[in-house]
């Protein structure tokens, strides 16, 4: 604010809180911060006030009323918002809303959302799985799916845009499409799924030649008497075999996800355009045709007791119907919370259309998905994947050292193969270890 209107401003609060209306804490910040806190796109003049939500009321917590006004079919959440105003300046003791025809929490936030980028539609929106608070939104030119997205996070308590994550910005981002898929689309990811599986072939191979050599050994031995290039082979063996059941389950997960988009494709034209083919040939359903998208989502919630929301497909998008807003639900445990309950809601009507359970391959792809980047079971489980990660990368490179080092008569391979060492260390004499390596 300028000087002259915080001034203005303090002296306001300074008499609000003579008069006892008022008990808050006023903290200046920078109009960065502001922003922040706001978001980039919010219109503000300068003050924010930061406030609990406000109580649900019953019909019987009203006491000799005098004032109560009843809003019925009001839908535009911006329209409710100024009659607030005015029910509070006439000093009206309640408002009070039907339960079908009002505007809710998801309308409100999709709004909120859609502002920031009123070019762009909205794809899908779910709950922040890491803050029950927060709501994502992410919005595309067209829902058709595409490369070219934004998200939007919205505090589900105010309405307000909290932040707006920069998608395909920044380091991470950099790492996630290489190793999704190489930046190439869908020929990069069935590209790493053939890498995928060579992997798993290369692992159970290995499994076959190690295990003789394995026999003449202890578990776990490591000959600290022998070369340096002996010790650095049982080390390596040692750290493989630790890391093998890990690598077998990251590789063949990996390999099922690179399949995803053929699989949700498959699924949409083999049994979910049968369910939806009374609607067939109709145009995409616009944004202004729709009804409340909270009447949808209380429709999701009457047929799937027990159960959270997980994310929206919006009518159009790739996980939906032009005619559809298609809300996935999921269970409430560590593993339930990966198998999604998929519920087709007429974005009309709000009437539900099918509920289909899900094929036992997208079952097995959502399942793979957390297990690859090792989101099940929090933070620790991320830092043991980690650590695993490093492990790993440990006996790659003791691998190619160990070959380097390896005598060049031998690195060409012989005919008995484990005994095509030539090296004139006894330590590298034709010994089994050698063919290990």
């Amino acid at each position: 604010l300028p000087a002259g209107q915080r001034e203005k401003a303090r002296d306001a609060l300074a008499r609000l809180k003579e008069g006892g209306a008022v008990d808050i804490r006023v903290e200046e910040t920078s109009p960065r911060e502001l922003d922040r806190l706001l978001g980039g796109e919010a219109v503000h003049q300068g003050v924010a006030l930061e406030v609990d939500p406000v109580g649900r009321l019953r019909l019987g917590d009203l006491v000799k009323p005098r004032l109560v006004i009843v809003l019925d079919q009001v839908t535009d959440p911006h329209n409710v918002g100024a009659i607030l105003r005015t029910a509070c300046a006439f000093g009206a003791d309640a408002v009070l809303t039907t339960a079908r025809y009002a505007p809710r929490e998801t309308g409100v936030m999709a709004k909120a959302a859609n502002a920031v980028h009123p070019t762009r539609v909205i794809q899908y929106a779910g709950e922040n799985e890491d803050d029950p608070r927060l709501w994502w939104f992410t919005l595309a030119p067209t829902p058709a799916p595409t490369e070219d997205f934004k998200s939007v996070a919205v505090d589900a308590r105010t309405g307000l845009v909290v932040r707006e994550y920069r998608v395909g910005e920044g380091f991470m981002d950099l790492m996630l499409r290489l190793h999704v898929d190489m930046f190439a689309g869908l020929p990069g990811k069935l590209f790493l799924g053939f890498m995928g599986l060579l992997l798993l072939i290369a692992l159970v191979s290995g499994v076959v030649l190690y295990a003789p050599f394995m026999r003449k050994l202890d578990f776990g031995a490591v000959r600290k008497d022998r070369s340096t290039r002996v010790k650095w082979l049982d080390l390596h063996n040692l750290v493989g075999i630790v890391t093998l059941v890990w690598c077998f389950v990251v590789g063949a997960t990996g390999m099922i996800n690179t399949w995803a988009d053929l699989l949700v494709k498959y699924w949409q034209y083999t049994e979910v355009s049968t369910l939806l083919a009374p609607y067939q040939g109709q145009p995409l359903l616009q944004a202004r045709d729709r009804g409340p998208l909270q009447a949808s989502l209380d429709t999701a919630m009457h047929h799937g007791q027990q159960r959270k929301v997980s994310f929206i497909a919006f009518p159009g998008t790739a996980f939906s119907s032009p005619h559809h807003n298609t809300i996935f639900l999921k269970g409430t445990t560590p593993l339930t919370s990966r198998l999604l309950q998929p519920l087709l809601v007429d974005a009309r009507t709000a009437q539900l259309t099918a509920a289909p359970e899900l094929p036992w391959y997208l079952t097995a792809l959502l399942v793979s998905q957390p297990l690859h980047f090792g989101d099940y079971g929090g933070m620790p489980m991320k830092i043991l994947w980690a650590l695993l990660d490093v492990a790993t990368i440990v006996v790659l490179g003791s691998g190619l050292y160990l070959w380097l080092r390896k005598p060049q008569g031998a690195r060409k391979g012989a005919p008995g193969g484990a005994a095509a060492d030539a090296s004139p260390d006894p330590d590298d004499a034709p010994n089994p270890e050698t063919a290990a390596a």
